[in-house]
């Protein structure tokens, strides 16, 4: 698979062949997982536009192979790295000139990341129809930077592809236009189905990833990296702490945020009473949740993903924009007050009980549709039907 460009510089000479005409502007890992099902429905028409924003290719390019996408046809340069704002306006600036350049006929951005708000601004800026997916989730927190890139978006979008009918409500509740809103399932559902089912020999994965022999009869995973979490000592502090005092083994998959701010805040005596490994691909790692007890979590993805896996999670967040989770009984939100492992060692009292509820509880998340859904409205749009016309014709 080889890119078909690469950087910002354009030929002089008028193009043989057009680009793909519905431009798929990600760049993060967690885009590229859920944007897969799009892409893959959309076939030849993709035009697929990575920002950079993920520039640590272990974090997002390996993903393309794993998945077995087709590389970018762009991707933008000196992005990853910089601060919000730089992020944003580098992006924005390279994203135009391409745009302007080779104008593609619709524009898809996937929930609330940097690469959103720059996909959006560039798209709409141009007049260019702009194709929100997982739109209308609010944790109402406007600390937290995803939530500003989800209200900039959402004022932007010309199609708004809400997940559930809750995210549906937040988009009328602020006069979003009901006849924009199309309630397509997320996509996070047929993504991990359909690695799940992909994954070569699971228990070989899964026993080369674990540091123990034997494997505990309970045990715990965890994934930590949000600003809120390690950007200071006491955060992750009590969240290491707690890891260490679940009553159980913990495996800590550490982004490389984590692993610097451990080191940062001189953290390697309360890492030390975990197994600590770096963050393994989505594969690896869903392959380590269905083995897990208990996972732990402060990701958006795994708040979505423990539903089709049928796991208890503990969200270590302040708030949450994904209410869906906590409702259908697989999520439990651990706020700063809480004691991590008080509320770990409750949910580990129930048992096999609470997961085999939870395997028998549907996903809130929708049927495995959404990728084609998605595509159709997109395809639809590109060919010249109105907002109204692609998404009554297709949801």
């Amino acid at each position: 698979m080889q890119a078909r460009q690469t950087s910002m510089t354009y030929p002089t000479e008028t193009r043989i062949m057009p680009s793909p005409d519905i431009a798929v502007v990600l760049g993060t890992r967690p885009e590229i997982i859920k944007l897969a099902p799009v892409i893959r429905a959309l076939a030849s028409r993709a035009r697929i536009i990575h920002t950079g924003q993920h520039y640590d290719f272990a974090l997002s390019g390996s993903m393309f192979d794993e998945l077995q996408l087709p590389l970018p046809h762009l991707v933008l340069e000196g992005i990853g790295g910089n601060t919000r704002g730089h992020q944003i306006a580098m992006a924005l600036q390279q994203l135009t000139t391409h745009f302007a350049h080779d104008r593609p006929n619709a524009v898809i951005v996937q929930g609330d990341t940097n690469a959103v708000s720059a996909g959006a601004q560039a798209a709409n800026y141009l007049g260019i129809p702009v194709i929100h997916v997982e739109a209308g989730l609010r944790s109402h927190d406007r600390a937290m930077p995803e939530e500003l890139n989800r209200l900039v978006t959402g004022v932007l979008a010309d199609v708004h592809c809400a997940a559930t009918s809750v995210n549906a409500d937040n988009l009328r509740y602020e006069g979003i236009d009901p006849a924009r809103i199309a309630i397509t399932g997320n996509t996070i559902v047929e993504a991990t189905t359909a690695t799940l089912a992909n994954a070569p020999d699971r228990a070989a994965i899964v026993s080369k990833l674990l540091p123990w022999a034997p494997t505990p009869a309970q045990w715990a995973l965890a994934t930590i990296h949000r600003p809120e979490n390690t950007d200071t000592p006491e955060a992750l502090s009590r969240i290491m702490q707690g890891l260490a005092h679940l009553g159980v083994p913990a495996l800590l998959l550490a982004h490389p945020r984590t692993l610097a701010a451990i080191t940062r805040w001189g953290l390697h005596d309360a890492a030390s009473a975990l197994a600590i490994a770096p963050a393994a691909g989505h594969r690896e790692f869903l392959s380590l949740a269905t083995a897990a007890t208990l996972l732990i979590s402060d990701s958006g993805g795994v708040q979505e993903e423990c539903t089709v896996l049928g796991k208890p999670l503990l969200v270590v967040r302040r708030s949450t924009e994904r209410p869906e989770a906590q409702e259908a009984g697989f999520a439990r939100l651990v706020t700063p007050e809480q004691d991590i492992a008080a509320v770990a060692r409750e949910v580990l009292a129930e048992g096999p009980g609470l997961e085999a509820k939870l395997r028998a509880t549907p996903s809130p998340y929708g049927d495995g549709r959404a990728g084609e859904r998605i595509a159709a409205i997109a395809c639809r749009i590109a060919d010249g039907e109105s907002v109204q016309e692609a998404i009554a014709g297709t949801v």
